[in-house]
């Protein structure tokens, strides 16, 4: 098997922004011997703010771009100088590879990504992949790892994504307020859990939160890659999670339909920059009939969008069903929303949302 094992902030440090190198050391424990068996493994990691945070000595953590930025820089050579110590006490080499979005919405650069770390396995290294926090901006960046590794689980095609936490998986309510809440252990590609809203940040020391982990698991699935949300703390966890052992965690399990890696940065990690309401006949043909958003279906245009931005696109009762790239800014929507095609400048494609760049949601 191929396997991404994603481990985030509040797993890998302590309150004080420090790596526990026994959390890694356990870490890299797991990966080797599931090497031993046979499979190869990623390893998707968070920690390179927090561990600025600590080797700068900051009594907190700040919340500015420039400054995050500078410690993402400071941070992320200890976080390497942990793994490649740890993997290397079992002759593992170690490999960096820190991505943007970019390199999953351009076609060449996802190839390249994609080529880079299957070589990667090809020569026995482990990939360590992480956002490239000391560039990223803030209106372009992933956000949390959590959709990384979900984004890169379908980048290598991989069969299982395992995202380690800081709690067991996920609940019918918060353990932590509500005494009767029961650990959900399997969530399939149809049920309804998988547009819930699972709530905020868990911890301040990382951007994830359960809320990130059900998207990542949105992505997994319709990828088709079965996921698992689990205790990192938990003895072998990671092999355990692997070979599909019940109530090891919550299991999000694998959708037939897959979506290309265009689509599925379109549909879940991208953020949205305006909505467009269209009528029910257009709903019907792009729900239906996988035809592209032309003007003459488009009831209403708000926010603030340019060529190339996201979009929610949503129905005459205000649901969204759609997300999209648009191929025009928002005044040129609003300019020409209603219009037939033949009505529309010389000069303007006829798709507001070409078909190829349009994903109806779950």
């Amino acid at each position: 098997m191929r396997v991404v094992a994603k481990i985030g902030s509040s797993s890998l440090t302590d309150e004080r922004g420090v790596i526990n190198r026994n959390t890694i050391a356990r870490l890299c424990d797991q990966t080797a011997a599931l090497r031993a068996e046979g499979h190869e493994v990623l390893i998707v990691t968070s920690g390179a703010v927090s561990s600025g945070v600590a080797a700068l000595g900051l009594a907190s953590r700040p919340t500015d771009m420039p400054t995050l930025q500078a410690l993402a820089a400071a941070g992320q050579p200890r976080l390497m100088e942990v793994y490649g110590a740890e993997l290397g006490r079992h002759g593992i080499v170690p490999g960096q590879a820190l991505l943007v979005p970019h390199d999953f919405v351009n076609r060449r650069q996802y190839l390249h990504a994609r080529q880079t770390l299957v070589r990667l396995l090809e020569l026995g290294c482990v990939p360590i992949v992480n956002e490239n926090d000391a560039i990223a901006d803030d209106e372009i960046r992933f956000g949390d790892n959590d959709r990384i590794a979900a984004l890169v689980s379908h980048l290598v095609s991989a069969d299982v994504l395992v995202l380690l936490t800081d709690t067991p998986g996920l609940y019918t309510a918060d353990p932590r307020t509500d005494p009767t809440a029961t650990l959900i252990t399997d969530v399939y590609s149809d049920d309804p859990l998988l547009s819930v809203n699972a709530g905020g940040t868990g911890s301040n020391r990382g951007s994830g939160g359960m809320a990130s982990k059900l998207s990542a698991a949105r992505i997994a699935s319709w990828s088709g890659v079965r996921t698992v949300i689990a205790k990192s703390s938990l003895d072998n966890v990671l092999q355990r999670a692997v070979r599909g052992e019940p109530g090891i965690g919550t299991t999000f399990h694998e959708r037939d339909r897959k979506l290309s890696a265009r689509k599925l940065w379109i549909a879940f990690a991208a953020a949205t920059d305006g909505r467009i309401v269209v009528d029910a006949g257009a709903r019907d043909a792009l729900v239906n009939r996988g035809v592209s958003l032309l003007p003459a279906g488009i009831v209403e245009v708000s926010g603030e969008f340019e060529d190339g931005d996201n979009v929610d696109i949503a129905g005459p009762d205000g649901a969204v069903f759609a997300r999209g790239m648009v191929t025009v800014s928002a005044s040129a929507a609003r300019s020409v929303a209603g219009r037939r095609t033949s009505e529309l400048p010389t000069d303007m494609a006829p798709e507001i949302v070409h078909r190829d760049d349009l994903v109806i949601l779950p």
